[in-house]
């Protein structure tokens, strides 16, 4: 063969690689595992109930709520305010929809903390809600937990509620801007305690949001979404874990890179007809680890995708 020809070779060689790596890569991921019913979620979280069911949470008007016995099978069971969230409008610009709840059951009571904002603005709030039962109706307003201002570095959306080993509970938060936030809570009242504001992720002001902090063995795991999200089949979320052996960081991703600097290994994104898989959130099951999730199909709809995560020899997590 010619040095000609061999350099030919060599050019297409490598200008396929570049074209199939990235599509052999994504592969690698497997598809979310068989649900039915109505599927349809933005932003879930998900809570086991005493009776064993599952109840999930998700962006919506009023913030919807969804139900299912055996993880496979979901119905809607109607929203957590099906008269209105008043108390929201200054931070939506008079509109419903409320978002990414965070749904979790402590002492008798399922706890609900959820975000009021517009698209593109750090004008934003969190605010709690509880329930005796978790259905729809019953819900109680307890109040405002943080806001933010369009004068401060941080956005008050997208909370995650985490009790450490020592019973302390913590709000993790954020998007853009700054990057993830963490206050502490009076577990009493479910409320910030105090005036700390600890950082504990961030991308120098790029796409991260969606905190969630999972206590596995001797770590904390901080899963977060990369990227961007809201843009149907176009959308490029994924998802990413740092950990550390505080609550309060640093945490830092498999290859020792903070999280505060841009840190973050990634576990899922889009692959084939999954795009943009994101906005997770961990559960403790009796078979296992589960990461909820939403992603896009095709034709732009955002659907509920659940997977279960793994973890190897040293305790980094993978989803299967």
């Amino acid at each position: 063969m010619s040095a000609a020809r061999s350099r030919f070779v060599a050019v297409v060689l490598f200008a396929t690689a570049l074209l199939v790596t990235p599509a052999a890569a994504a592969a690698a991921y497997p598809n979310p595992a068989r649900v039915t019913g109505d599927i349809g979620v933005h932003d879930p979280s998900v809570v086991k109930r005493p009776d064993g069911s599952y109840l999930v949470a998700h962006t919506g008007d009023n913030l919807a709520l969804k139900t299912s016995t055996d993880r496979v099978a979901f119905r809607a069971a109607g929203s957590v305010f099906p008269g209105g969230a008043p108390w929201t409008t200054a931070y939506t610009g008079g509109g419903r929809s409320l978002w990414a709840p965070d749904i979790s059951y402590h002492n008798g009571q399922y706890f609900l903390y959820y975000a009021a904002s517009t698209f593109g603005s750090n004008h934003s709030a969190i605010f709690l809600a509880t329930s005796p039962t978790g259905n729809s109706g019953t819900w109680t307003n307890r109040g405002l937990v943080i806001e933010s201002r369009s004068s401060d570095n941080f956005n008050a959306i997208d909370p995650n509620l985490i009790v450490d080993e020592a019973g302390r509970w913590w709000l993790d938060f954020g998007s853009f801007w700054s990057g993830i936030k963490l206050i502490q809570l009076n577990p009493a009242t479910g409320l910030r305690q105090g005036s700390g504001l600890t950082a504990i992720a961030g991308r120098g002001g790029g796409a991260i949001e969606a905190p969630f902090i999972v206590k596995r063995g001797q770590y904390y795991y901080q899963y977060v979404s990369f990227d961007l999200c809201c843009r149907g089949a176009s959308s490029t979320y994924r998802v990413m874990v740092g950990r550390s052996t505080s609550v309060t960081g640093p945490y830092a991703d498999r290859n020792g890179v903070a999280m505060t600097s841009g840190g973050g290994t990634e576990i899922l994104a889009g692959h084939g007809s999954i795009h943009g898989p994101g906005h997770q959130a961990v559960l403790a099951a009796n078979d296992g680890d589960l990461l909820f999730y939403h992603y896009y199909a095709n034709n732009g709809a955002s659907l509920l995708g659940i997977n279960r995560l793994t973890y190897d020899a040293a305790g980094w997590p993978s989803v299967a």
